[in-house]
């Protein structure tokens, strides 16, 4: 959250640790010029451009963000914080024509990646590089003042607006252009090792099994695009009407050969300073989405209204759990058609012990559980055991685990066997009362604003530490 700071304590704060007062003199100067003027995207651009140059040497000045005195630490703050309210003034005055040049008004889609490195590129020093958030990410997490903070702040804004906000959740709604050129060789040889994903064609029915061993099959910066390409693949084949994810076995020794469906985050990537920022809107934007709302396959970026039906391609999925769905394999059992689950596995959204937004659950969750006990899971820590009746509204059924590839058998048999021609139809009504497009985009306005101060905050680290042993975890 942006802290509003009185101008007359501005220069007491940034004196205080020391930092030489000529450079906090001219900071605060150029800082007080901006905020009583409003000339052209262009000026106002190289003006804020300039300040956070300014801001971020100071902040240089300073020791490391874990090394820093209480004092010090207040100073860096009173820094990050005093760019990031000049920041959002800026990207909520120029939203529009930012956007519009970005997508040549709108003829052309972009996804929030390249939207954020082209943005970069066309306001320098405002929102970070590429190769300077490469160079950041060698400092561990808790050494990080927040250059991501930016992009937060910025698709926050574009987000907030109606308009811009439906056109970007259109955009990661297309299919990836690697999907595109690799479908042929996915429909040809029914099965690619993408990596930490596999995914396979089995009669009418697309795989997208989880591949990370070594993490439990967590997710992270590395599995993001494969699963999405996997989900892809599943839903523009033309002879595959419905998708499954599982997990594949895993290497760690207390679970060695052993299926799990998802530990979630990469928490170790985070601690770490690994972990992008722009992970968690490319996932809940692109292949979360896809799988609650299919693809979006307009070739022209046509006006899009948001009270109109969604056009999308879309199929019906199935989850198979075993073991655990830990965070982020528990919000997946949230856009999930059907969910089968082996006994004793359970699921749980540890987001009190990490310190992060759990990605769209907070939306989706109180559907399926009434917000009471979403508050509880979301909050205070909850964990549902399938066997329990407090699972019943996540789960659809409880197996044996040595039954699990059977009931998945029949399940997807039973499903195709009815033919399935209303399907697509029929979440989309489903969808309509629950959660339309406009009512993601808004949500996504707010979670890409709080998740950027979250991703960058100290009780983030604070909590790996206490919660996850992070010290003592290796990559």
């Amino acid at each position: 959250m942006i802290e509003v700071i009185p101008v007359g304590e501005r220069g007491q704060r940034l004196s205080s640790a020391g930092l030489p007062e000529s450079d906090t003199r001219a900071f605060l100067h150029d800082l007080e010029a901006a905020s009583g003027s409003a000339e052209s995207l262009s000026q106002d651009a190289q003006r804020l451009g300039r300040i956070c140059k300014l801001g971020r040497e100071l902040l240089a000045r300073l020791p490391a963000r874990s090394r820093r005195t209480a004092r010090e630490k207040a100073v860096g703050n009173a820094l990050v914080q005093l760019l990031a309210d000049a920041a959002w003034r800026f990207f909520r005055a120029y939203r529009t024509p930012i956007y519009d040049t970005l997508t040549r008004k709108r003829t052309r889609f972009l996804r929030v990646e390249e939207l954020a490195w082209e943005a970069a590129d066309l306001l320098p020093g405002i929102l970070p590089t590429h190769a300077e958030l490469a160079r950041e990410s060698r400092s561990m997490q808790m050494d990080k003042d927040g250059l991501e903070i930016h992009q937060g702040l910025f698709f926050g804004q574009l987000l907030s607006d109606r308009e811009i906000g439906l056109h970007l959740c259109t955009a990661m709604l297309r299919p990836t252009p690697e999907a595109v050129a690799r479908l042929e060789e996915f429909r040809r040889t029914g099965a690619l090792d993408l990596g930490p994903v596999r995914v396979e064609a089995k009669g009418e029915t697309g795989y997208l099994h989880f591949h990370h061993p070594r993490y439990l099959n967590a997710e992270d910066d590395d599995t993001i695009g494969p699963s999405e390409l996997a989900c892809d693949f599943i839903l523009l084949h033309p002879e595959l009407r419905m998708g499954v994810l599982r997990g594949d076995p895993v290497e760690h020794a207390k679970y060695k050969g052993k299926r799990i469906f998802s530990a979630g985050i990469n928490l170790t990537r985070i601690y770490q300073g690994k972990q992008s920022y722009l992970f968690y809107l490319t996932r809940d934007m692109g292949f979360v989405n896809k799988l609650f709302r299919g693809l979006a396959m307009a070739d022209t970026p046509d006006e899009i209204r948001a009270e109109e039906p969604e056009q999308t391609l879309e199929k019906p999925w199935l989850a198979a759990v075993d073991s655990f769905a830990i965070g982020g394999g528990c919000q997946l059992l949230l856009v999930m058609d059907y969910v089968i689950a082996e006994s004793g596995a359970y699921f749980n959204l540890p987001a009190r012990k990490e310190g992060i937004i759990p990605g769209a659950a907070n939306l989706r969750l109180p559907r399926f559980m009434g917000e009471r006990l979403a508050r509880e899971a979301i909050m205070f820590d909850k964990t549902f055991h399938v066997d329990s009746p407090d699972a019943r509204s996540l789960v659809n059924e409880v197996v044996a685990g040595a039954d699990l590839d059977q009931a998945v058998e029949q399940c997807v048999a039973n499903a195709l066997g009815s033919g399935m021609v209303s399907a697509g139809g029929n979440r989309k009504a489903i969808r309509i009362q629950a959660e339309p497009l406009d009512t993601f985009r808004a949500y996504m306005a707010t979670y890409a604003y709080e998740q950027g101060f979250c991703h960058l905050s100290e009780q983030l680290v604070h909590n790996l530490e206490r919660y996850w042993n992070a010290r003592e975890r290796r990559l």
